[in-house]
């Protein structure tokens, strides 16, 4: 868990990062912090996430009351409460739409499991689940089935959600998934792509 002085910086950074690299536009996307027991600090509804202040981040109990802030949180609050209510051991959260990941959500194509080491060796397995109405109760009840195992979701229609034990981990996730996509894409237009043998996914499982 963090401070919260703390997080509101990590995630104004974070956010920023997000930006600057086109994984959300406008006021797509939504980042939270475990900042205590029973508090979450979440991003606001309606603000660009690139240009974040201090006093636009808003704390919430995980029931999603509000505790401070002057703005409302997050319109996806649901979806971000239900990762903490069922993850004792997540303490961030980032949903993004990022473009090639969002490509592959938008096409209902679940992304490759077995093609870059690095994704099987810090990321494993990206569920594509159900498409879910933004804002909603669906969004939580499509990542049911998964949230207990994954720590990425690939949700379809709407982008990506990612998990971590601080915000550098959980965004670190979406930028692997988002390079997944991309590499996933470009060997499509190639004409070509080559999976992980068995044996070399056994000597990953080693490491």
């Amino acid at each position: 868990m963090s401070s919260i002085l703390k997080a509101k910086k990590e995630i104004i950074e974070i956010g920023k990062r997000m930006y600057q690299k086109g994984y959300v536009v406008a006021s797509e996307g939504n980042m939270s912090i475990r900042v205590g027991e029973n508090r979450i600090l979440v991003t606001p509804a309606g603000k660009n996430k690139g240009f974040l202040k201090d006093k636009d981040l808003v704390v919430v109990d995980l029931e999603g009351k509000k505790v401070s802030g002057n703005l409302e949180p997050s319109s996806e609050l649901k979806m971000q409460l239900f990762v903490y209510q069922k993850r004792k051991d997540v303490n961030a959260a980032v949903h993004a739409h990022a473009p090639y990941s969002l490509a592959f959500a938008c096409a209902h194509i679940p992304l490759s499991q077995t093609l870059l080491p690095e994704v099987i060796m810090f990321l494993g397995k990206i569920p594509l689940t159900p498409y879910a109405t933004p804002t909603t109760e669906e969004v939580p009840n499509s990542l049911s089935p998964f949230i207990e195992k994954h720590n990425a979701f690939l949700l379809e229609n709407h982008g990506v959600l990612t998990l971590g034990k601080d915000i550098y981990e959980a965004y670190n996730r979406l930028e692997m998934v988002e390079r997944l996509a991309k590499v996933s894409l470009l060997c499509e237009i190639l004409g070509k792509s080559e999976e992980l043998s068995k044996e070399s996914l056994e000597k990953l499982k080693m490491i």
